[in-house]
């Protein structure tokens, strides 16, 4: 069984990179993404503004455990283009990442190893000029409460640095926070000492982390 997985690294903005070969020009972009479609999103637009472009290879990877990922070499020879870019961000030990390399052709031809060196080094440009950050992995969870029990919630939102999404105060208190993945057990196990200690306090954990 695999440990869990409480940060990964990834981008904090988007970035661009020009590499240069025997006349081809390779633009290469990165971006922090969190989903496929938002992958889509940013390959349409792409391939929009660059409309008159030989090609357009992309990787991406998705999961705080890496798990999701593609490669895509858009016409260019099988594994020319696609891994390279892949490798690279491999390389780097990143995730929600995607990199598109735009390619001009500029009339010869590089062959396999060479197309295979060009998307590498326009992938590893673009990285360089990166600012790599590193997230918290995160849960979604609900906490309901009875209004005596405010202040013992109140000091766990505060110790355990929880973010508050939605707060609604109808029969009873309730919020919506962002918890750590980091913290959880210490988390769960402080709700259980303070429902021990008499107070009402429900804790529902949702599935998704970001």
């Amino acid at each position: 069984m695999q440990p869990p997985v409480f940060s990964f690294q990834t981008l904090s903005v988007p970035a661009e990179a020009l590499f240069k070969e025997q006349g081809s020009r390779f633009l290469a972009f990165a971006f922090p993404v969190s989903s496929e479609p938002d992958i889509k999103t940013h390959l349409a637009a792409l391939r929009k503004k660059y409309y008159d472009a030989t090609h357009h290879c992309y990787a991406w990877v998705l999961g705080a455990d890496k798990s999701r990922y593609r490669a895509n070499d858009d016409g260019e020879p099988n594994h020319t283009a696609g891994d390279p870019i892949l490798g690279q961000i491999r390389a780097h030990n990143l995730t929600h990442v995607l990199i598109v390399v735009v390619r001009y052709f500029g009339g010869t031809k590089l062959g396999v190893g060479g197309l295979a060196q060009a998307y590498k080094a326009a992938s590893a440009a673009v990285l360089a000029n990166a600012v790599i950050v590193e997230r918290e992995v995160t849960c979604s969870c609900s906490i309901r409460y009875a209004y005596t029990s405010t202040p013992e919630v109140m000091s766990l939102v505060k110790e355990f640095d929880l973010k508050i999404q939605h707060q609604d105060f109808s029969d009873a208190g309730f919020m919506q926070v962002i918890l750590s993945l980091r913290n959880r057990d210490d988390f769960v196990k402080r709700l259980e000492l303070l429902r021990a200690l008499g107070h009402p306090i429900a804790f529902d954990e949702g599935i998704g982390t970001k």
